[in-house]
């Protein structure tokens, strides 16, 4: 099974560009998302930490087989956070440069996943995305242990739910290193994410097939060379690309590669500016055989 859809469905320039004029409302949006996608990544969880009663609401505004996979909130992958995203009786355990103390990290755990239980009590909860930040790597094998070490906390914490690994340095993939990290997620049911992202020195992730769990889960960041490493006004300028068909061609082997050996495989676009993430997923589907484009 393969499934197509985008990182957000509320961007304001994908509002702007793809969702005709009349639907600006919450729950205008997402009915109209899920009518085009059956799936979709909740990225604003990544800010702040989810809330069960937006959780009910789009458990009502979808279709039964409709899946949300979430990002996991900023603590529990180690990202510095904004204090003031969180709740007020949480806020001292995060000190002036955005670190928070372990107990804050355990209680955003916690908090998250109350957060998003109306989804997987309505069967509507897909992956955990734990999208780890680049200083979160394994230059040698004191710094793999403890960031592995990690991981498994966080897998315990979330026990029970679908997790995914999204690494954002490249020491994760140098030889010696990608096997045992795939091992070790293996065992503990998790999945690594395929990225798909500009090429552009050595910091870059490459494309990698590494099936390590049930769940195949590409993230398609689009491949704006010039603005990937640059300061921009805003994330969108990032990740503004549109992918050319032939672009989206040359990734349909690496997704049939995955499928083969998962259950399940989801492909979402990242490319989140204007109608770009839609139109390139609608377009996808079409190229795999599944319908629109």
């Amino acid at each position: 099974m393969i499934r197509t859809g985008t990182c957000s469905w509320a961007d304001r320039s994908m509002v702007e560009a793809w969702y005709p004029s009349d639907r600006r409302t919450p729950e205008d949006l997402l009915r109209y998302y899920a009518y085009h996608f059956d799936t979709v990544e909740v990225d604003s969880s990544f800010y702040a930490l989810p809330s069960a009663e937006n959780a009910r609401k789009w458990v009502h505004r979808t279709p039964e087989s409709f899946l949300f996979h979430v990002k996991a909130f900023g603590a529990m992958t180690g990202h510095r956070i904004r204090r003031e995203r969180l709740p007020a009786d949480m806020r001292t355990g995060v000190d002036g440069e955005g670190r928070a103390d372990p107990e804050t990290v355990r209680e955003s755990f916690r908090r998250f996943r109350a957060g998003i239980e109306p989804l997987r009590a309505a069967g509507k909860l897909g992956a955990i995305l734990m999208q780890f930040p680049p200083s979160f790597a394994a230059p040698d094998a004191g710094s793999w242990r403890r960031c592995m070490g990690w991981i498994r906390r966080a897998g315990e914490l979330l026990e029970g739910m679908d997790i995914v690994v999204e690494f954002r340095h490249r020491s994760w993939y140098a030889e010696g290193v990608l096997r045992p990290t795939a091992k070790g997620l293996a065992t503990w049911g998790m999945g690594l994410v395929t990225v798909d992202e500009p090429q552009v020195g050595p910091r870059s992730i490459p494309l990698a097939v590494v099936p390590t769990s049930a769940t195949g889960y590409f993230r398609l960041h689009g491949r704006n060379e010039a603005n990937w490493n640059r300061r921009v006004s805003s994330a969108a300028e990032r990740f503004r690309y549109l992918y050319e068909e032939g672009e989206l061609r040359e990734l349909i082997p690496p997704v049939q590669e995955m499928a083969a050996q998962t259950e399940r495989t989801f492909v979402l676009f990242n490319n989140c500016y204007a109608d770009y993430a839609p139109r390139n997923a609608l377009q996808m589907r079409s190229l795999l055989g599944g319908g629109e484009g």
